[in-house]
């Protein structure tokens, strides 16, 4: 197989994803900007299973990845949502998002799509009953004290989040606006990576993997599904960018069940997140979460290969063109325009990204100080702590580091603000 063949693959997958994917971007974007935090966190107060299937609502929706959630998650808990309902939101939120969703009909069809945020739900729930059954919350909830007013109550959701100034006094131009640079500029910026790792194997499976290697499993459909989970529970792989991978292994022979455990098993659970999770709810929530995650991929799994028609799963006619090396599948000015779109927003948040890193702020107020952040480990996270720093009164300029791991914040601040606010974001200043 040559460059040009796996190119082609490459750019057939991408042709078929893309007017989805920005669709999908656009409708984060507006579910960003318009849907306030601090309903979030009224919602997932108190006990019981009904903050648990709230959390789930909220979760299903949002496009959050499973380390950018981890912020968000964190900081609904420190303020006031349960173990149960924030354990809910952990599980919901990475396994799908309007984005995903959208991405899996273009490529893997309507029952895919419709699935997937059911399994999310029923994981959600699951997981978050289990947590509150089994690791009862002792914590005094931060919400009900009453006292926590200030910006960390409204970056209670992270990068989700915006001030009640802004919603209260921002003409909706100029929030239509904000809602289509969060979309195609931020998302694509913090999921922009995995997607593009997600459409290189899959082109890498299409071309170079044989017709029959993955037929084997597909005769012993609980096994593929647990090689599955073994596989996708360590590593880490977005919600999007599994889309592509879960469609090549299923052209090449892979029962469609066990492709399923790979889009909801990769997105939710990585060994970065456990670690964090570890620290921030629990050991046992976390066991609890994790096996959620197991259980209900498998179980819907199963009921993908066992209790559905197949006729449902089958790989439309469009996809299976948009994969075989063998055929040249052309498309229209409109699903072009689209590609080079989304490649231009790749380039551009790429490049923005490694100049924001690499840039070092000027020294032009009374006070600079740098933080060392702990728990940091994608563009998200690094958006949810400039937002949270951001706010606090007095801060002039905020430039955090990814790479190392630090924020230098400039200007007449305190600092124990600084602190306090970067742990309400959800990770530890060391």
């Amino acid at each position: 197989m040559d460059f040009n063949v796996f190119f082609t693959s490459l750019l057939d997958i991408l042709n078929e994803m893309s007017p989805y994917i920005l669709l999908g971007f656009l409708i984060a974007g507006l579910l960003h900007e318009f849907v306030k935090p601090e309903t979030m966190s009224r919602h997932l107060a108190g006990k019981g299973w009904k903050p648990v299937v709230k959390a789930a609502l909220l979760g299903v929706p949002l496009p959050l990845c499973s380390c950018g959630v981890l912020p968000t998650a964190v900081g609904l808990h420190r303020q006031g949502a349960s173990k149960g309902a924030t354990t809910s939101f952990l599980i919901a939120t990475p396994q799908t998002g309007v984005d995903s969703i959208a991405a899996t009909y273009s490529l893997l069809g309507l029952p895919m799509a419709v699935m997937r945020p059911i399994a999310a739900l029923v994981g959600g729930f699951v997981g978050g009953v289990w947590v509150n059954a089994f690791d009862r919350d002792k914590q005094k909830h931060v919400a009900d004290s009453g006292k926590e007013t200030s910006a960390s109550c409204t970056d209670v959701c992270g990068d989700c989040c915006h001030s009640d100034g802004r919603d209260n006094h921002t003409g909706i131009a100029a929030r239509l606006w904000a809602a289509v640079r969060y979309g195609l500029v931020d998302m694509v910026a913090s999921v922009g990576k995995w997607l593009v790792i997600g459409l290189v194997v899959a082109a890498l499976i299409t071309v170079y993997v044989p017709d029959q290697f993955l037929v084997s499993l597909s005769d012993r459909p609980l096994l593929a599904m647990l090689a599955m989970i073994v596989v996708a529970v360590p590593m880490y792989v977005c919600a999007t960018g599994s889309i592509p991978i879960a469609m090549s292994l299923v052209l090449k022979g892979l029962n469609p069940g066990a492709a399923f455990v790979l889009l909801m098993a990769g997105p939710a659970a990585n060994f970065a997140s456990m670690m964090v999770l570890g620290r921030a709810i629990g050991k046992k929530a976390t066991a609890i979460y994790v096996m959620s995650v197991i259980v209900t991929a498998l179980l819907f799994g199963l009921i993908v290969d066992y209790l559905l028609p197949v006729e449902w799963f089958g790989m439309s006619g469009h996809a299976t063109g948009a994969t075989s090396h063998a055929c040249h599948h052309s498309f229209g000015w409109f699903e072009t325009s689209c590609t080079i779109m989304l490649l231009f927003l790749l380039t551009y948040s790429f490049f923005a990204t490694r100049h924001h890193h690499h840039s070092n702020p000027q020294t032009s107020s009374d006070m600079t100080q740098t933080f060392k952040i702990d728990g940091m480990s994608c563009n998200h996270c690094r958006m949810t702590v400039e937002k949270a720093i951001a706010a606090i009164p007095g801060v002039e300029k905020v430039e955090v580091d990814l790479s190392a791991a630090s924020a230098t914040v400039e200007g007449d601040f305190d600092s124990a603000a600084v602190v306090k606010a970067i742990t309400d974001s959800g990770f530890d200043v060391k």
